[in-house]
């Protein structure tokens, strides 16, 4: 049987309003999609405030997409990087986009993007507005997500939990296929979870779902069966 072709992916970069260390992370997770094949850079590369943008673009393939600014208070990079997007739409060789950005005029574009049926993984800062973040399938926070990829392998946040984080692994849980004992798959409980943009274990320092529930032992208890698979119960 002949292996599913990879899916083409396009991470779109407001380098205005994105840092150059997040670059390496960011294409680590859009890898988990397809491959990156469109990295484009967007700015006017003629401010020494992007110098550091181009000093990484060469190492990671970015493109770098000039944009002059021709109006003062007036971002024409925005402008940009929507009619490209919605170029490749249209196009019909994109199957996914990042979009690595703090700035809540993306969000119409965002949406645009997955009427059509296209995922959409948003990266910024914690503090981007929250209609950007919702209407992305995922939102990372960069910094959240460079310190993350720096600890070490299984260690994770500061082991605390804020109310809303355990509602919604809990209100995912409930809506599971649970067995007698009252344990579902943690395959499934992520995926329903995953339904909200604003969750992604990336987020809480974690790199894996299992990682953050085993810290979160005081609510949940999570054991492997025999068939290897990882099942998760809410105990309190």
């Amino acid at each position: 049987m002949p292996e599913a072709p990879l899916k083409n992916i396009a991470l779109l970069i407001d380098a205005d309003n994105a840092s150059h260390h997040g670059i390496d992370p960011v294409l680590t997770v859009l890898a988990e999609l397809g491959q990156v094949n469109i990295r484009r850079a967007y700015g006017n590369w003629a401010k020494p405030a992007l110098a550091n943008w181009n000093k990484v673009s060469h190492r990671f393939g970015l493109q770098p997409i000039q944009q002059f600014d021709l109006t003062r208070g007036k971002n024409a990079t925005d402008m940009a990087m929507t009619i490209d997007a919605i170029d490749l739409l249209y196009d019909g060789k994109v199957d996914g986009f990042g979009i690595m950005s703090s700035d809540s005029d993306f969000t119409p574009l965002v949406t645009r993007l997955r009427q059509d049926g296209l995922i959409v993984y948003g990266f910024g800062s914690e503090k981007a507005p929250e209609p950007f973040r919702t209407a992305c399938t995922r939102y990372i926070d960069v910094d959240q997500l460079i310190r993350t990829s720096s600890a070490e392998e299984g260690k994770g946040g500061d082991q605390t939990f804020d109310q809303d984080l355990i509602d919604l692994l809990g209100g995912a849980w409930k809506a599971a296929s649970r067995d007698d004992e009252g344990f579902a798959r943690l395959h499934e409980v992520g995926q329903i979870a995953g339904n909200r943009s604003s969750f992604d274990v990336r987020n809480h320092g974690y790199k894996r779902l299992s990682d953050l529930v085993r810290a979160a032992s005081e609510n949940f208890k999570l054991e492997r069966r025999q068939d290897g698979q990882l099942y998760v119960k809410r105990t309190r």
